[in-house]
């Protein structure tokens, strides 16, 4: 597996970052998240200094994935699987619809 060197910016900060060309995009979206909620974090709250900003950011960001778990198991939320095939399933009512109608 081939990595690479990418730079990123997380609150004005730069970090290099290794990563497989594969994986990059998705690196890239969690960076600009964590920037996200730093930057919220940093604007509109009184905490102060780096460290403390991504401290209150990581159990910000962990709230929400154990929030979004925790949904998944209940049945709340739906796994990407079954909105693929619900999607498909709509389209095909959509275009039998379509069809009949002659539209």
């Amino acid at each position: 597996m081939t990595t690479r060197q990418i730079e990123a910016t997380i609150l004005g900060q730069t970090y290099r970052l290794a990563c497989s060309p594969e994986t990059e995009a998705a690196l890239l979206e969690a960076v600009a998240r964590v920037d996200s909620e730093m930057s919220n974090i940093r604007n509109h709250s009184n905490v102060r200094g780096q460290d403390r900003i991504a401290v209150m950011a990581a159990l910000s960001l962990a709230s929400e994935l154990l929030r979004l778990q925790t949904s998944v198991r209940h049945g709340e939320a739906f796994p990407a699987e079954e909105i693929r095939r619900t999607m498909r399933q709509m389209n095909e009512q959509l275009g039998a619809v379509i069809q009949q109608y002659g539209v």
